[in-house]
């Protein structure tokens, strides 16, 4: 982050996309021994993204949804996510990521080492949320997506669960400790 010039006080998020689908993932459940489980499967080829940037610190998330990964996508997203006042953006290096309209827009990116998702808390929260909505079959995707943007407001009330969750003592470390004090 100081080899970014990352300034104190500037407000830094994790982020990353979901694909949610309607093929359903069998979960886990409770049952008596020797009860045989049925669930329901839905296998049906339809996505939407979920785009989410995380201040673990603050504990506030920051979301939109696209109808896909492409960099137009990406840049919708970068640009919301500035208006709401995100100065910096760290990230994986997925192609979207690193397009030159989005090198070009004014948030400081950082890129992730490659296939490192354990650093980045967002995928944290992108575990609750499936926690939350898998095993269960939805209609139509857009039954499914308002149950994910449910599950999103009541989290996002509750900054305290998820400073809990992504305000790793690393991240911590690193906003307190590596960044260059504003002049």
């Amino acid at each position: 982050m100081k080899e970014e010039g990352v300034q104190k006080g500037e407000k830094v998020c994790w982020a990353d996309e979901m694909r949610l689908g309607l093929i359903s993932q069998v979960r886990k459940v409770w049952a008596p021994v020797g009860v045989k489980i049925v669930q329901k499967i839905q296998i049906s080829y339809q996505y939407i993204y979920l785009h989410l940037a995380v201040d673990g610190i603050k504990g506030t998330l920051n979301w939109l949804w696209a109808e896909n990964m492409k960099q137009e996508s990406v840049v919708a997203a970068v640009a919301e996510w500035q208006q709401a006042g995100i100065d910096t953006i760290v990230w994986d290096g997925a192609p979207s990521h690193r397009g030159n309209d989005v090198k070009a827009m004014q948030p400081t990116l950082i890129i992730q080492p490659p296939y490192s998702p354990e650093l980045n808390p967002a995928e944290r929260v992108f575990e609750e949320i499936r926690r939350e909505v898998e095993g269960q079959v939805y209609e139509t995707m857009a039954e499914k997506q308002k149950a994910v943007e449910k599950f999103l407001v009541e989290f996002a009330a509750s900054p305290e669960r998820i400073k809990k969750l992504a305000g790793w003592t690393w991240i911590q470390d690193a906003l307190g400790s590596f960044i260059i004090p504003a002049t």
